[in-house]
């Protein structure tokens, strides 16, 4: 089940955020769900910091490979059509 299906079948529970007053308030006045839009930027974070977490673990390998293909090419470039 992706991320996302199994946020929105998850039980919500209430809780309080704090925020600066202009940015309430222009909220309130474009009509943003303030629910809606913290769990969609919190779903974003949680992205990016596993993305970054990825990468980190793995840079020695990515580093690796890119070494190999500077050094030798792509494997397999001479089939390449473009």
């Amino acid at each position: 089940m992706p991320r996302a299906a199994k946020l929105s079948a998850s039980p919500r529970r209430a809780t309080n955020v704090t925020l600066p007053e202009p940015l309430l308030r222009e909220a309130r006045s474009l009509g943003v769900n303030l629910s809606q839009t913290c769990e969609r930027g919190l779903a974003a974070a949680f992205a990016a910091s596993r993305r970054q977490r990825w990468l980190d673990d793995n840079r020695t390998a990515i580093d690796s490979y890119n070494e190999h293909i500077a050094e030798h090419g792509l494997p397999l470039a001479a089939f390449r059509s473009f």
